[in-house]
């Protein structure tokens, strides 16, 4: 116990290093207290309306209201103009490990060290903040790395987007969710691994104890952990049953990474929120997470990155040929999905591939079958009904937070344009483009 206390106290202690040392991390300066915001387009995420001649007001870090320029104006709050650009709401990411970084694969992790993957999530949550993502669920690190993160945001003094922590990922021994890369002498165990409806239980308290705020755990074996086969099944129906009344019970949410079709079909039977891959879902898979109102979140974009640059960074060779297996095979299960009308979120896997890369995921989603639009909905108010976040984010209206970004042009004409974004706020606050302070 006093080891894993002196862990989480070096994890928290490098945040705060970090923040004092590096100039371009400063406090933000709070939002003010009115301010209008405009451009030439502003693009209603639920309808799909192109919005011209509207401005934003907002006040102090929310939205006040939405209405023609001249008129909002009049208030004589500042006015910032951005020209040529669509405004949009601050995207969200359902599925990131932001203390991961894309060059340490395999062996390599066996090197960092708790509070080194802390700092790396101080420079990849500014990342993804600047990349467009003001909402993302960081679901599985270790030490609770991500609730310190997510604190640090929220206090001021790093900057990053509003994180939904998970702590641990919980899995079975052995599990993707263990750590497989020592030999028996040594002992290695992830945090999270619990056997049984009873330590699983036991495993979602420590993580609520400890600030999660969603629950994720491991039901098929997966493609980057050693000695695990993807569609293997990992904990029984009763156990994923457990982890879930027990999630839900005290207010949490629950994921379950499965990509295997039975893992998938047992984990939607058990009554999980979210699917995450769901490489190998089948027709009966489908239905059944729209029955059950599920989402599943598809990271369709990181299986080229995986494949052209893996060997480089480190991931195992079997990993590698695990994912020419699945690769493919879950863009199919990807445009199956979207087809039948399931509720498909976007969830990127940011960390395997490199963080601030996250929109590149759009354009495989058009390619495979999503509109612009829908896309652009599964990372605003599909993602926000996922979190149940509704209230605050993933639309530009009155009552949400002031998380804004802005495109070039039109990016439902262009979905790659959702890849050269140039204004980021976040809660009224200006993070890049004008008005950004010169550190960030």
């Amino acid at each position: 116990m006093m080891r894993w206390k002196s862990v989480f106290a070096a994890a928290i202690a490098a945040i705060s290093l970090a923040a004092r040392a590096a100039p371009a991390l400063a406090q933000s300066a709070p939002a003010p207290a009115l301010q209008i915001l405009t451009a030439a387009r502003i693009l209603d995420v639920e309808t799909g309306r192109l919005l011209t001649g509207q401005a934003v007001l907002i006040e102090g870090e929310r939205i006040k209201e939405i209405g023609p320029r001249a008129r909002l104006a009049a208030s004589g709050a500042p006015v910032l103009d951005l020209g040529d650009v669509t405004l949009l709401p601050g995207l969200s990411d359902a599925h990131v490990h932001l203390t991961s970084s894309a060059e340490v694969h395999g062996l390599r992790r066996l090197t960092v060290s708790i509070p080194r993957e802390t700092i790396t999530g101080v420079a990849n949550a500014r990342t993804t903040l600047m990349a467009g993502f003001t909402t993302v669920r960081n679901v599985g690190t270790g030490a609770f790395a991500d609730v310190a993160l997510r604190d640090a945001i929220a206090d001021g003094e790093i900057p990053g987007p509003r994180i939904i922590p998970a702590g641990y990922a919980i899995g079975i021994t052995g599990g993707h969710c263990d750590s497989n890369l020592l030999p028996e002498q040594y002992r290695e165990r992830e945090g999270g691994v619990a056997d049984g409806p009873w330590a699983v239980r036991e495993a979602v308290r420590r993580n609520v104890k400890y600030g999660a705020e969603v629950i994720k755990f491991c039901a098929t074996g997966g493609v980057l952990s050693k000695g695990t086969k993807i569609g293997a099944q990992q904990f029984t129906l009763e156990e994923m049953q457990a982890i879930v009344d027990e999630a839900h019970l005290l207010g949490l949410k629950v994921a379950a990474h499965a990509h295997g079709t039975d893992g998938i079909r047992t984990a939607l039977e058990a009554g999980v929120d979210s699917i995450e891959h769901s490489s190998f879902i089948d027709t009966a898979g489908i239905e059944l997470a729209k029955a059950k109102g599920a989402f599943l979140s598809m990271d369709i974009y990181n299986t080229d990155y995986i494949l052209s640059e893996g060997e480089k960074v480190g991931i195992l060779p079997e990993s590698l040929e695990k994912e020419r297996q699945v690769g493919r095979r879950q863009r199919e299960s990807f445009r199956a999905a979207v087809k039948a009308g399931a509720r498909v979120v976007f969830g990127s896997d940011a960390g395997v591939y490199p963080h601030g890369d996250n929109a590149r995921q759009f354009a495989v989603m058009v390619e495979w079958g999503m509109t612009p639009l829908q896309a652009i909905q599964a990372a605003t108010i599909m993602n926000a009904k996922l979190f149940g976040r509704e209230a605050d984010i993933g639309a530009i209206a009155p009552g949400r937070y002031a998380d804004i970004i802005a495109v070039p042009g039109n990016p439902l004409d262009d979905i790659r344009r959702m890849e050269a974004i140039n204004f980021v706020m976040k809660g009224g606050v200006v993070y890049r483009g004008a008005n950004a302070p010169s550190s960030n």
